[in-house]
């Protein structure tokens, strides 16, 4: 963990970046207003609770910087089986690298200080704000644990994405805001830093806060709350494979997006023009799960598009960062990562592009193995996840979808992207479908393999529980009006542990494409799986990278992982290096099963 580099970290003296962390707050008063403070003395610093809010919003600030954004994309997208090369890559020669597969220890994408930047702000906030609330009658013994629980939430999330990664980390809770203090921290073990995350979350959940003002609606999704929490030990307990638990922490935020619903139905504020007719239509459509719907009426479809990776702060959105397409104005940064990435209204095709697998899918009418075959071109996701004419990447760069599905056999979609630079896409940690797909995949991994009669009525229940989350949200994805049998999946063709955990795995891969989800998915599979089948399997299909190659440098779990940064490994000698990408013995290798 390479701090002593990094200016934020001078001794006494924290870097309090307090720019607006979240949009639609307009109050002059409001204090993710205040402006940013390069450096704040300790000591001159904690004595108030307006202070510890400031420090607060500077780890949300931290967290959206592009330092830290294009690693969630570039960690969690670009050696998946998504992507390819876009235009202009060789502008970014370390990207491109990684979408050859070719990373080695220099390239700049393997450092981690945006992250450690965040853990060590949030582990500031948790050595101070206790002595604050000595000190300031207005900040309650409440308001400190809600404070706890929601900067330890950030940390925590901080070290998953870094363990996904790196697989083991340097791992600390302790604030350095001293020179003399020890920072190069031997890597923790990924299971620890796992155990570690769970029971730190399971501590103080409870005291997280549960919903935020409605007169602060981005507050309720841009900040951490308990269904942040639950949807994070959701995911966390799949990889530690717990079932039980992910199951249960997964019925947890579905049911609080479902009260949620309910309450704002009874006042008349889910349906917007709605006839309650209608909205009962939508809640069948949907088998009851409160997701955004789109339209049921007419030809022209996307509606579902806007409101969740647009507008924000969405009916199903649990968690997201949230960027301005004004930055000058408004003080909060715009989404330059998916403008450079993902495209723009300049370039539509941004340094990324969909691999010529995901395209081929697209446009196939039979034999597909990412969409299905049953919805045929229904699927509002062929559209809204990219553009295939144009080879480009839509979602996120594209601020609205318009599918037009008057000739259903001729289906047509236009976009109207966000200007270069000015991008106000909502980056989204969690929504609700990513909990229910994840719930999905741990039930697939408690039912049993066989044709036998007690296999088949003990897969039973747990199949239809399964196909009845994967069905809600495929079904909201069909862009037709009045859905007839034929438009809809049928649980009787995936009436096998097998058969369900594929449909698993490809509901999950299309809803969540290109969202940070991917790499992370296919990482998962093979630590589960022990061997990397599935993963060679994906980068086979990467344009950039050669089969043979794929099949023999993959052979070893390690390569799932990626590099330690060489500049990290001269500052902390404790690091030892991914033996696949070091020049350690090939018997220190783990090899895939």
């Amino acid at each position: 963990m390479n701090i002593k580099n990094n200016k934020t970290y001078r001794a006494g003296m924290v870097c309090c970046s307090i720019a607006a962390a979240l949009t639609g707050l307009s109050s002059c008063a409001d204090f993710l207003e205040i402006k940013p403070q390069s450096e704040i003395i300790l000591e001159d610093f904690w004595n108030e609770k307006a202070d510890v809010e400031n420090v607060v919003m500077g780890c949300y600030s931290a967290l959206q910087s592009d330092a830290v954004r294009k690693r969630m994309i570039v960690w969690g997208e670009v050696r998946s089986d998504n992507v390819m090369s876009g235009q202009n890559i060789n502008n970014d020669v370390n990207l491109y690298n990684i979408v050859r597969e070719n990373i080695t220890a220099m390239n700049t994408y393997t450092t981690w200080d945006g992250f450690y930047d965040v853990i060590n702000r949030c582990n500031t906030v948790l050595k101070y704000a206790p002595g604050v609330a000595a000190e300031d009658p207005g900040y309650t013994q409440g308001d400190l644990k809600a404070t706890i629980a929601e900067v330890s939430a950030l940390r925590d999330l901080c070290y998953f994405y870094l363990i996904r990664t790196f697989r083991n980390v340097p791992y600390s809770t302790v604030a350095f805001t001293d020179n003399d203090q020890t920072m190069d921290l031997p890597a923790t073990p990924f299971e620890d830093v796992l155990d570690s995350l769970i029971n730190d979350l399971e501590s103080i959940k409870a005291d997280a806060v549960v919903r935020y003002p409605e007169a602060k609606p981005r507050y309720q999704t841009g900040r951490i709350t308990r269904d942040a929490i639950y949807a994070m030990l959701c995911e966390m307990y799949l990889w530690k494979k717990d079932y039980d638990n992910c199951i249960r922490y997964a019925e947890l935020v579905i049911d609080s997006k479902k009260l949620l619903y309910e309450e704002e139905r009874s006042k008349g504020n889910s349906g917007g023009t709605m006839s309650l007719s209608s909205l009962n239509v939508v809640e069948t459509r949907l088998n009851g799960y409160p997701l955004v719907a789109d339209r049921t009426s007419g030809n022209m479809f996307g509606d579902a598009y806007e409101a969740i990776f647009a507008d924000g702060a969405s009916r199903e959105t649990i968690f997201e960062l949230n960027y301005d397409a004004n930055p000058e104005s408004s003080g909060m940064p715009s989404s330059s990562a998916i403008s450079s990435f993902y495209g723009n209204s300049d370039s539509h095709k941004g340094l990324l592009a969909p691999t010529s697998a995901i395209l081929d899918d697209v446009t196939a009418t039979s034999g597909r193995t990412i969409y299905e075959d049953k919805n045929k071109t229904l699927d509002a996701r062929l559209y809204q996840n990219l553009d295939a004419e144009g080879g480009s990447i839509t979602k996120f760069a594209s601020r609205s979808v318009s599918i037009n599905m008057q000739d259903a056999s001729k289906p047509s979609a236009s976009y109207s992207y966000y200007t270069s630079n000015n991008n106000s896409s909502q980056w989204i940690i969690y929504r609700l479908p990513d909990i229910m797909l994840l719930e999905a995949e741990a039930i697939c991994q408690q039912m049993q393999e066989g044709s036998e009669q007690s296999v088949i009525d003990f897969n039973a229940p747990k199949l239809q529980k399964c196909f009845a989350l994967v069905n809600a949200i495929n079904k909201r994805s069909i862009c037709k009006a009045q859905l007839l049998e034929a438009d809809t999946l049928k649980l009787a063709d995936y009436n096998t542990k097998s058969l369900m955990e594929e449909l698993v795995q490809r509901e999950r891969r299309r809803e969540l494409m290109y969202e940070g989800k991917r790499w992370y998915d296919l990482v998962r599979y093979a630590m589960r799986d022990g061997n990397t089948n599935q993963v060679v399997s994906a980068v086979q299909k990467r344009d950039d990278v050669n089969a043979t190659f794929a099949q023999n440098f993959f052979k070893k779990m390690d390569a799932i992982f990626w590099p330690y940064n060489n500049e990290e490994m001269k500052v902390n000698r404790n690091l030892i290096p991914n033996p696949v990408f070091g020049s350690g013995e090939s018997t220190s290798y783990e090899k895939s099963k």
